[in-house]
């Protein structure tokens, strides 16, 4: 799939309360069955790491940062919005008079929907900070880095946990 296509922009799709995993399978069905491949390129469903704690024990969970929203990435057309607005699931685009509004830069970056390219060098036993997600603040040790992600060992809850984070969350440190 062609992610990096220039006139591709971010659009809101509105969904049913609870249907956001229906609406991107269906959605997925919909660019297979008429071949839109080279049209809408990415479907999100925006999350967020979250520590919940429940009987005493605090857990990291994902958590659904926009209930009843998914995200696409595609070149929009009049063709394109009856395909998408008639997806099982899918209620509609979120802009003025249900047509769509695409999202800003800023919105885009927030949202971290765009892959951020990092110069940044990681390598095993490199110490680093979180600087972003729901363990921001908080420091670790590399494991193994990949380029994008690195995979760090942090104490979490009195033990070791292992998380794959993104280059963009991290910030080496020097020791």
């Amino acid at each position: 799939m062609e992610i990096n296509n220039e006139n591709a922009k971010w659009y809101a799709l509105h969904t049913f309360s609870n249907y956001e995993n229906i609406a991107k399978i269906n959605l997925e069905a919909v660019i297979t069955k008429y071949g839109l491949e080279k049209r809408i390129f990415d479907i999100v469903i925006p999350m967020e790491d979250v520590i919940e704690e429940k009987n005493g024990k605090k857990k990291l969970v994902q958590r659904k940062l926009m209930p009843s929203y998914i995200l696409v990435k595609m070149i929009y057309g009049d063709d394109i919005w009856h395909n998408v607005t008639r997806t099982k699931g899918v209620t509609g685009f979120v802009g003025p008079n249900g047509r769509p509004l695409s999202l800003t830069d800023e919105e885009v970056a927030k949202l971290r929907l765009e892959r951020v390219v990092s110069s940044m060098v990681l390598e095993p036993n490199d110490k680093v900070e979180v600087i972003g997600g729901a363990l921001a603040g908080m420091n670790g040790v590399v494991i193994s880095a990949d380029g994008s992600k690195a995979k760090v060992a942090i104490e979490m809850f009195g033990r070791e946990s292992q998380l794959e984070l993104e280059y963009c969350d991290l910030r080496k440190l020097n020791a």
